[in-house]
């Protein structure tokens, strides 16, 4: 199986050119006062997202948004400031150092209150005193690092899920917060397997993303295996998408909807040769949508999963809970006889309270209805598997999905809706259950398994 010890080659080139770029230099220079708008804009366009972040926080403006919408607020800025110093007579320049202090130290106390929005209208506001000859915005220099590491009080805006989010907490909940709350890697000499799981929203839009790395992904969390839900491929794809792996997860297995085109899809990536394939479940009514893929390695089967969606009106969720669950619940049973279960992927079910932004009102909400609850309760946490997330961080409030309509993502209003279920008899074994809200491309985030073997 190779598990940790041999480390395999680092990997390659599945989407490498889309965002591991050599940072470019906006300019080495200030932008004067008489300097042309457009080129001031145009070296503004030629930013990255985080050198727009670090510069849009240096000077107080929202780090809020697409990468548009960074770059529309930080031109806004130096536009209104460049307006501004023209406008400033020369006595006020001698208070300019006094003044920045005091704008700095009122805009930092403006962030320190608990909101969820700042207002760049009135950052601009603090800053009118401000104004000099010229605006720097080379994002090497040492000064925006500085300020940048003084601004901690922004935290929550540039990772919302670092404060808790919820409609109606309980005292004892406390935000996930993957930074703080990972236990330590485990050191050379103990054998374990890294698993990760994603439901990617569909892969050909997801490798096209330039904020988006499989190759960063992969070499910072190092997993053995990464598995796929919602790839939304087509059978003529895969071999193309083969052609762009990572280098060393030569082992790809993919299973797509036939039903529906472009629809659903799941897949397993593994460094590790598996010892067998099973696609489906081995009933037609189920395996046309491409749901499911089962690898076997030596000490436990592994199951990316992908549950159908009860839908707009509950209009599936009959089939969802008499028929999908009950069979899913019976095939793991099944291979359970021979050895432990993975079950990982979106099971498109909010289980509790705690795994759901507002609760209240979304009881007839497909993923968090009584019924889908308590059908995962039944056909597979009564059946022995075991929800490592929540046995790991029983009061932790952490957010897998969040829905791309109203924007919940900046606002950490969300539902854990992906899992890694495992057999009882290896769930001790879980060394770590993790989830990544930080990264992006998705309305769902990457959640992670380490298990020792």
């Amino acid at each position: 199986m190779n598990p940790r010890g041999i480390r395999c080659q680092r990997l390659s080139n599945m989407n490498t050119s889309s965002s591991i770029q050599p940072e470019e230099t906006i300019t080495k220079g200030r932008i004067a006062e008489n300097s042309s708008p457009s080129n001031n804009h145009d070296a503004i366009e030629r930013m990255t997202v985080q050198q727009l972040k670090t510069k849009l926080r240096s000077i107080g403006g929202s780090t809020k948004g697409s990468k548009r919408d960074l770059i529309n607020t930080l031109k806004k800025i130096f536009d209104e400031e460049a307006d501004d110093s023209r406008e400033i007579v020369e006595e006020e320049e001698s208070h300019e150092k006094s003044s920045k202090r005091k704008a700095k130290s009122l805009c930092i106390e403006q962030h320190t209150e608990v909101t969820s929005t700042v207002s760049v209208d009135k950052g601009i506001k603090k800053r009118t005193k401000r104004i000099t000859k010229d605006v720097n915005i080379t994002l090497e220099d040492s000064k925006d690092i500085e300020i940048g590491k003084k601004n901690d009080v922004l935290e929550h805006e540039v990772e919302p899920w670092t404060v808790l989010a919820h409609k109606k907490p309980q005292k004892e909940w406390v935000p996930y917060n993957p930074k703080i709350m990972r236990p330590p890697a485990l050191n050379g000499d103990t054998k374990y397997v890294k698993i990760m799981s994603w439901n990617v929203n569909g892969l050909r839009a997801l490798l096209k993303l330039e904020s988006f790395s499989a190759l960063e992904l992969a070499q910072r969390e190092d997993f053995d295996v990464l598995c796929l839900q919602e790839t939304k491929l087509q059978e003529k794809d895969v071999e193309a998408i083969k052609q762009r792996l990572l280098e060393g997860y030569d082992n790809s297995f993919w299973t797509c909807s036939v039903s529906k085109l472009g629809y659903s899809g799941t897949a397993i990536i593994s460094r590790i040769p598996p010892l067998s394939v099973k696609y489906g479940l081995g009933i037609p009514d189920h395996d046309g949508e491409g749901r499911l893929v089962t690898t076997e390695f030596d000490s436990f089967y592994l199951i990316s999963g992908y549950v159908p969606n009860s839908g707009d009106g509950l209009k599936r969720l009959s089939y969802r809970i008499t028929d999908w669950d009950p069979s899913l619940s019976s095939y793991i049973k099944e291979l359970e006889k021979s050895k432990p279960v993975i079950l990982t992927g979106d099971l498109n079910c909010a289980h509790e309270e705690i795994d759901i932004y507002n609760p209240a009102g979304n009881k007839r909400s497909a993923g968090f209805t009584i019924e889908e609850r308590k059908s995962f309760e039944e056909n597979f946490l009564k059946k022995g598997f075991v929800d490592t997330f929540r046995k790991q961080h029983p009061n932790a409030v952490g957010y897998t999905y969040w829905g791309f309509r109203h924007g919940g993502r900046k606002t950490n209003k969300g539902w854990r809706l992906d899992y890694f279920l495992v057999s009882e008899s290896i769930a001790d074994n879980v060394h770590d259950s993790f989830i990544l809200p930080d990264v992006a491309g998705s309305d769902h985030c990457p959640i992670g398994l380490v298990l020792k073997l």
